[in-house]
């Protein structure tokens, strides 16, 4: 029997690959140091815990809209437009089961075969995944390191666009970089989707995921409102990863693809869960702003533990829970040429593991740096320090 040849364009979340190596070094009884997945190892607050008990004993695990049911849509329409200063409705929300979905029905609604979607590059792997499963051309554009972040290129970004280019996917606050745009740099990337007449997917995941500052969206610059739509995730915001909710928020004529795509697809998002977060989004906002501090130790435990090792260099980013370390006077000390081999070598000499480059996109021409990935979002303080003082004895090994 013969399966689809689609399926070889369709990849993966490779961060979920470095987990099974990680499992199976613990299951030969090693205590691993677990800094490759950005899930979040914190409970999801009280309140929602009670609200989903009691949406379920009031009969709530029927099917619901495909869109969503129509308080969670009002909640999530006010609270995405009021702290981006615009104005949404209802009928502008489609309820999705996660934010990941968001992604593959946003491609799947603006692009035909053969059209060019831009991409980060690193970046998120499922959106390289989707718009090649999809028939359609991913286009990388990357960025450049400074001495306080990453900064996109925005000269190579400009020279991928081409009359094939139907959309970008812009990612601020970004996975797995911790990178944030300053305003002139999210408006450079405006004046390119308005120029070009470009779709956006606004990625903001980590939108509420900040550490100081005011959080910046691209639907607030003028014309991108009518023209993107925003990834609303509750994964990050409440520690609700394995819960699966968020939303698709936008134009109302893109939206009403999305909510037939959700008949198609899944026919609802789970009905209780949709109940419990009509209260919780716009209300105690004690766990969130708990969950933030948290990360915010994590962060700073992280960064000072990488700047302890020779030849590291970071600075904090200010948003999301990751950091991207140049590692490549570690490598040239070591004597490898493969990240990957590197990446390897700490899980078995120190048990701590991370992610590289290499899982985040194709690496572009000319990127000849090598680096590591590190989400400190499932991990101790006490662990952090931990393993990154046994990691500090093997990358400093020559």
């Amino acid at each position: 029997m013969k399966l689809a040849k689609q399926l070889d364009k369709l990849g993966t979340e490779t961060a979920f690959a470095v987990s099974a190596a990680a499992a199976a070094w613990a299951a030969k009884g090693h205590k691993v140091y677990p800094l490759h997945l950005g899930d979040i190892n914190l409970p999801t607050p009280t309140n929602i815990v009670e609200a989903t008990k009691k949406a379920i004993a009031d009969g709530h695990t029927g099917y619901c809209a495909g869109a969503g049911i129509a308080p969670l849509r009002a909640v999530l329409a006010e609270d995405v437009g009021s702290k981006r200063g615009i104005h949404y409705s209802a009928e502008n929300v489609s309820v999705q089961p996660g934010g990941k979905p968001v992604i593959g029905k946003f491609i799947a609604a603006v692009m035909n075969p053969g059209d060019e979607v831009l991409y980060p590059n690193p970046g998120y792997p499922i959106y390289e995944s989707q718009i090649e499963y999809q028939g359609g051309v991913a286009v990388p554009y990357g960025y450049d390191e400074t001495p306080t972040g990453f900064a996109l290129d925005l000269d190579g970004l400009k020279a991928s666009i081409t009359p094939r280019t139907t959309a970008i996917i812009y990612n601020n606050y970004q996975n797995p970089l911790g990178a944030q745009s300053s305003r002139a740099e999210m408006e450079a990337v405006a004046e390119l989707a308005i120029a070009n007449d470009l779709w956006v997917l606004s990625d903001d995941a980590y939108y509420e995921m900040r550490y100081s500052g005011d959080p910046l969206c691209i639907v607030n610059l003028p014309g991108m409102q009518e023209r993107s739509v925003i990834l609303y995730t509750c994964s990050k915001r409440f520690a609700m990863t394995g819960w699966r909710l968020g939303a698709a928020i936008g134009p109302k004529p893109v939206i009403d693809v999305f909510n037939k795509l959700n008949t198609n697809a899944e026919s609802c998002t789970t009905h209780f869960i949709q109940h419990a977060l009509v209260d919780a989004i716009p209300g105690d906002t004690s766990g969130p702003d708990a969950i933030v501090e948290t990360l915010r130790a994590r962060r700073d435990a992280a960064v000072a533990g990488l700047n302890a090792i020779d030849g590291i260099s970071i600075a904090a980013p200010e948003s999301t829970f990751y950091l991207f370390p140049n590692v490549s006077k570690v490598m040239e000390r070591k004597g490898l040429t493969d990240v990957n081999d590197l990446m390897r070598g700490a899980l078995e000499q120190t048990d701590v593991s991370f992610c590289t480059r290499k899982h985040f996109g194709r690496p572009l021409p000319g990127k000849e740096n090598n680096f590591i990935r590190l989400a400190y979002s499932g991990i101790s303080v006490e662990d952090i320090q931990a393993g990154l003082a046994r990691l500090k004895g093997y990358f400093e090994a020559a």
